[in-house]
């Protein structure tokens, strides 16, 4: 076997198509031929570094795809905009109503007892037909208070009902606070 024949076979023989036949032809000649065996060692050589220098090609990812997650971030950044716009016309309302609504309430509130004051010095038997309703209110809330305190009794004896609300208490909590936080980028 010729030199430029082995070499044609070892380029065969990488590519997996050589004979078996040939394939012992040429191991033979790679065996008796020094200069052969190192052309077949630089060639495995080549092929270890190619092999390990080769990068992963991405196939599956195309420019559809990317452009269509680039349109729906822009989506959902426009949304999450949105979101806090409303939130900052809300608290700005909130702002302009809220101190307005506290003054009255706290006026109304205070003018109650001076009202009441008024009254009873004005016209006394007025205040006691007034307060005579209340009697029967406050018999029903003499009651609720001791259907409440048995119910709180209950609960005191059993530790594990207590640790129960008490869990069930800091879980509402944690739901409520979680809703009520500002709203992230995604």
């Amino acid at each position: 076997m010729r030199c430029r024949d082995a070499k044609l076979w070892l380029a065969v023989q990488r590519d997996g198509d050589l004979a078996p036949a040939k394939a012992v032809q040429l191991q033979e000649h790679l065996e008796q031929c020094s200069t052969c065996r190192a052309y077949s060692q630089r060639l495995r050589s080549m092929d270890v570094l190619l092999v390990a220098g080769a990068s992963p090609v991405y196939t599956s990812i195309s420019t559809e795809r990317i452009m269509q997650a680039v349109r729906q971030r822009q989506q959902i950044t426009q949304q999450l905009e949105d979101l806090r716009t409303r939130q900052r016309s809300r608290l700005s309302r909130l702002h302009i109503v809220g101190p307005s609504l506290a003054g009255i309430i706290l006026f109304t509130i205070g003018s109650i007892p001076l009202l009441l004051l008024a009254i009873t010095i004005v016209q006394p038997d007025l205040v006691v037909k007034m307060l005579m309703p209340l009697g029967d209110v406050a018999e029903v809330l003499i009651v609720l208070v001791q259907s409440l305190q048995t119910g709180l009794v209950l609960v005191t004896r059993d530790n594990w009902l207590l640790v129960g609300i008490a869990f069930v208490l800091v879980l509402m909590m944690g739901m409520w606070l979680h809703l009520m936080r500002y709203p992230q980028e995604a």
